[in-house]
């Protein structure tokens, strides 16, 4: 059965870690030029050749964009301004490798939901009027996994929505794998403390338009898994005030070297920067991301109310999907779980012989991780 992360035989800190070929789409390629183009000028533009081809493609790929954004627009801005969801989007909750990725699989399996799909995370702006016949012509571009782990990729399978932000130019904590040597950035946009009231509103309403833009193509309750919405509680709060969430743990001695790995492949994958990407400041990183994130989802967390949060292991996830997925449905008031329960057994089924993976930690890591992370581990039962 599939977690958000796949064996590693190899054990910590142990990368070969690959690259795509240079015209993979990356995260990048959904951007319009004007919004690409200043992010590359702030980091200076010194591209590696492999990111001097991404960068003249993403441009390319930039005007695509601009004409399709204008032709989805006319066709459908008048739907587009007023369009909302039927009901009451579902935003799946938890850290990087905690099991939002299994939780979000089973979720969509239920026919009444609905997700972002990979292409409409890279083409928000115009995905109403390309999908359907642009899809079948590329998906050749897409490896058959995801370079960080064994999932398969496909641009009809769900996908953070955390990248359609990205692609609409809006700030975000995953630029730091675009230029990985000059370490994190955009660290304020994990939380949205700190951002500047008009930029936070903006984020708000690309938000809205993006899940507006879902339920118009395909009525149901949008489910959205994005880690950093975690951490913006508030937010999401405001944009969707009858919203459900359902948030997932796991021990931190699975999540830190799973993480770290997966900031590390990201880097790798993503950065247009010359040689190798540096990983000297993704530990540290990584331990701040979650203090960070649980520091506003604590203080947050009291904002939602009764019956509209449902929190689970993912230990106990495992051990029991459907169980847990039925306690999920009773305690959010989703409906009956029996029309879902067909799409469940048939994903359980195809992963059945799926296996976790296993990390050795070195002592003086573990250590580290249960100091920085012991509130967490307390708070869910990990301590």
């Amino acid at each position: 059965m599939p977690d958000s992360s796949q064996p590693n035989k190899q054990g910590y800190g142990s990368d070969p870690l690959h690259h795509y070929g240079w015209i993979t789409p990356r995260f990048w390629h959904g951007m319009l030029p004007w919004d690409f183009w200043p992010m590359a000028l702030d980091n200076g533009v010194r591209v590696s050749p492999r990111g001097a081809l991404t960068t003249i493609t993403i441009t390319g790929i930039g005007c695509f964009h601009v004409v399709g954004k204008g032709v989805q627009h006319l066709l459908y801005g008048r739907k587009l301004a007023g369009a909302r969801p039927d009901q009451p989007p579902l935003f799946v909750l938890g850290h990087w490798r905690s099991g939002t990725t299994l939780l979000h699989e089973l979720l969509i399996r239920d026919p009444r939901h609905v997700y972002p799909t990979t292409y409409e995370c890279f083409a928000p702006h115009h995905f109403l009027v390309t999908e359907a016949w642009l899809t079948p012509l590329i998906g050749w571009l897409l490896p058959k996994k995801r370079p960080m782990d064994n999932v398969a990729t496909g641009w009809d399978r769900p996908q953070e929505d955390e990248f359609a932000l990205c692609s609409l130019g809006l700030r975000t904590p995953y630029r730091s794998w675009c230029f990985p040597k000059h370490g994190p950035v955009d660290a304020e946009w994990l939380t949205l403390d700190g951002v500047p009231a008009e930029e936070r509103r903006r984020w708000m309403e690309a938000l809205r338009r993006f899940v507006g833009a879902l339920s118009l193509k395909r009525p149901g309750r949008v489910v959205l898994k994005s880690p950093p919405h975690t951490a913006r509680l508030r937010t999401l709060l405001e944009a969707f005030p009858d919203a459900r969430f359902v948030h997932i743990s796991r021990d931190p001695l699975s999540l830190f070297p799973s993480t770290v790995r997966l900031w590390k492949s990201l880097c790798d994958v993503q950065s247009l920067q010359k040689g190798q990407p540096q990983y000297d400041w993704i530990e540290e990183e990584v331990f701040c991301n979650l203090e960070r994130m649980y520091t506003a989802y604590g203080r947050d967390r009291r904002l939602i109310p009764p019956g509209r949060l449902a929190e689970l292991r993912y230990e106990d996830l495992v051990a029991d999907p459907k169980g847990a997925l039925r306690g999920v449905y009773e305690e959010l008031s989703l409906g009956d779980f029996a029309p879902a329960e067909p799409g469940v057994d048939a994903y359980l089924a195809e992963e059945r012989d799926y296996k976790t993976n296993r990390y050795e930690l070195p002592a003086e890591v573990r250590e580290r991780v249960l100091e920085r992370w012991g509130s967490y581990a307390e708070q869910w039962g990990y301590a």
